[in-house]
């Protein structure tokens, strides 16, 4: 399952931010050029992250975004569902649509078990878990 590009720099905004400091404000400008994220592009993820209650948006000259809620309690499954990327899951591996129990492809059953792991991983893994290792952004 790959993920699709937005929820790919959602979760590296998340894990910067809850890695580097939370209750500091950090400007989109800022995480644009430490992230390598188009501006535009970032300001719109950072739109729909403060609808989705991970961010909190302060305007003015000395704002800027810090998170919402401690980083324990937002998990990368959470951020995969607000992106709609758990949608995904149901695609079938070879591209023939939708794969489920009752309209299964040849890999279905194969698949099933190692898609179940991934989720559950997901679901167990905080941002606070995260932020001791040592990662790339």
């Amino acid at each position: 399952m790959e993920l699709n590009t937005t929820t790919k720099y959602a979760i590296r905004v998340l894990c910067y931010i809850a890695k580097n400091g939370k209750e500091r404000l950090y400007s989109a400008k800022e995480l644009s050029d430490i992230l390598h994220i188009p501006y535009k592009f970032l300001t719109k993820i950072m739109n729909e992250l403060v609808k989705s209650d991970y961010i909190i948006s302060i305007r003015g000259r000395e704002g800027g975004y810090q998170l919402a809620k401690p980083s324990s309690e937002i998990s990368i499954y959470n951020i995969l569902d607000t992106f709609r990327d758990l949608e995904d899951e149901k695609k079938c591996l070879l591209g023939i649509g939708v794969c489920d129990h009752k309209n299964k492809c040849l890999l279905h059953d194969q698949s099933f078990k190692p898609r179940k792991i991934l989720r559950q991983m997901y679901k167990n893994t905080t941002l606070d878990k995260l932020e001791e290792n040592e990662f790339k952004l």
